[in-house]
């Protein structure tokens, strides 16, 4: 990994010529970015002779670099989906393709100098009955406090769940508390496809088809929701094909920032590519909602493409909100508490895939203006790409800087609260190269093109700016 530029200054050091100023949004010339090092790391084994089976396959001097290569094998092989940090900063939670949550803990002096990077090594591994879309890490987490060590999960055909992160003497993993989520009509399990739990903790929010669950953490066993909100009014119009409001699944959440009578706009993202705000703690029914697949008054918006909402953040003032969609080439950012509108669309980030890469949000502006904040995220190829000033300019964004992180997807990027350290993780299913299927198998119909991964699969720990 090169330094893209070792000599650069810290991002919220560099001068804006006009802080205040709302730009145009014309393309600028791309800016070296600041000093990026590698700091530590794990990666997932490749070996094209291994039969893939259930045991662990971490290898920690794997930082190889070359254009991503599929892997091509009769049974699934393992990558990292998403990683996420621990509300203290001190642990990073990584989730794999084999139903599996690891926790890396993170050296106290992993910022001291170093000639290579780290061995990042798990301190646990929790294993999943079955397949998930949801994990969150307790906001209250604490590496002092064993108690506040747990992670809510929403497992396929298994109620929600909570498991510690650092079972006891490598035991197997058993429920500290489950919470069931069922469709009456059918008893069937209901998997949530987006969930959030957000400080204090004391109650959580499920997403699924057509409506939004709230519950109370103390309330486990045979007790169901607190609250049910149909994101679509009536059953009957849906069977009609004409309801009214947010027909579809709930894939994304995200809270804004509590104001200062202590309340939070809630937002929800579709598959359907829908938006919906709600105010929980005033009313169930939805505030104000939109389709982010009307984009005709801005030039270039329409273009990124979109087939679905992955993910919806809030800017660090509240007043933004960050659109990412799967199959497009681009981010949607709406100004919610000013003109209620589409502001710019972050363009230049290839996400044209089905698999979930998600983004961050930081706060980097040096003059103290709330507006200002950064915008971080991995693409298809393995690169990083930042958007600066964000929330300044109107009309389609060019790219800041940006850094190849990877050789294959990136699935999360996500900033320490610090502002001096990223981590990303990669992995990810690919086609395979015309060079793999002349070498390996000779025919390319004799491969099933859904069982091939990436060679490269990881989760690095990277400085920015020192």
């Amino acid at each position: 990994m090169d330094d893209p530029d070792p000599d650069h200054d810290d991002p919220t050091n560099r001068e804006l010529a006009n802080p205040g100023a709302i730009s145009d949004g014309q393309p600028k010339h791309q800016q070296s970015g600041p000093a990026v090092h590698l700091l530590a790391g794990n990666a997932i084994a490749r070996n094209r002779q291994d039969a893939p089976d259930h045991h662990h396959h971490d290898s920690h001097d794997s930082f190889r670099s070359g254009a991503p290569r599929a892997v091509t094998s009769s049974n699934p092989r393992k990558f990292y989906t998403s990683a996420q940090w621990t509300a203290d900063g001190t642990s990073l939670i990584a989730s794999s393709s084999y139903n599996s949550i690891s926790t890396f803990v993170l050296p106290s002096d992993l910022l001291d100098p170093s000639s290579q990077p780290r061995n990042l090594a798990p301190q646990s591994t929790v294993h999943l009955p079955e397949p998930t879309q949801t994990i969150l890490p307790a906001p209250y987490f604490s590496l002092a406090e064993p108690a506040t060590q747990t992670a809510l999960v929403g497992c396929r055909d298994h109620p929600l769940q909570l498991y510690h992160l650092f079972p006891h003497d490598d035991a197997p993993a058993v429920p500290l508390a489950s919470y069931k989520l069922i469709r009456h009509e059918t008893e069937e399990f209901i998997t949530p496809s987006s969930m959030l739990w957000e400080s204090p903790g004391t109650h959580f929010l499920c997403g699924s088809a057509n409506r939004l669950d709230y519950f109370d953490m103390s309330r486990h066993g045979s007790d169901g929701p607190l609250l049910t909100i149909p994101t679509i009014p009536s059953k009957r119009h849906i069977a009609k094909g004409s309801g009214v409001g947010m027909k579809g699944t709930v894939s994304a959440l995200a809270a804004s920032p509590m104001d200062a009578n202590g309340g939070s706009i809630i937002a929800a993202g579709m598959w359907t590519r829908w938006v919906g705000l709600y105010d929980l703690h005033r009313s169930e029914k939805v505030v104000a909602n939109w389709t982010v697949s009307n984009t005709d008054d801005m030039d270039g918006a329409a273009e990124i493409g979109g087939q679905g909402i992955v993910q919806v953040r809030w800017s660090p003032c509240g007043r933004y909100l960050v659109v990412n969609e799967r199959q497009s080439t681009g981010l949607l950012v709406y100004d919610i508490r000013g003109s209620g509108r589409l502001l710019s669309v972050l363009h230049g980030r290839d996400a044209t895939t089905q698999q979930k890469l998600t983004c961050d949000v930081f706060q980097g502006n040096q003059y103290g203006d709330a507006s200002f904040f950064e915008v971080w995220a991995g693409s298809k190829d393995g690169s990083v790409i930042v958007w600066e000033d964000v929330g300044t300019s109107f009309g389609v964004i060019e790219p800041t800087w940006t850094w190849k992180a990877h050789e294959s997807p990136v699935g999360s990027t996500i900033l320490h609260s610090s502002g001096s350290v990223a981590a990303t993780c990669s992995g990810g299913w690919g086609a395979p190269s015309d060079g793999d299927i002349d070498d390996d198998f000779g025919e390319a119909k004799s491969l099933p093109r859904s069982q091939r991964v990436f060679d490269e699969s990881g989760v690095k720990v990277w400085s920015i700016g020192s």
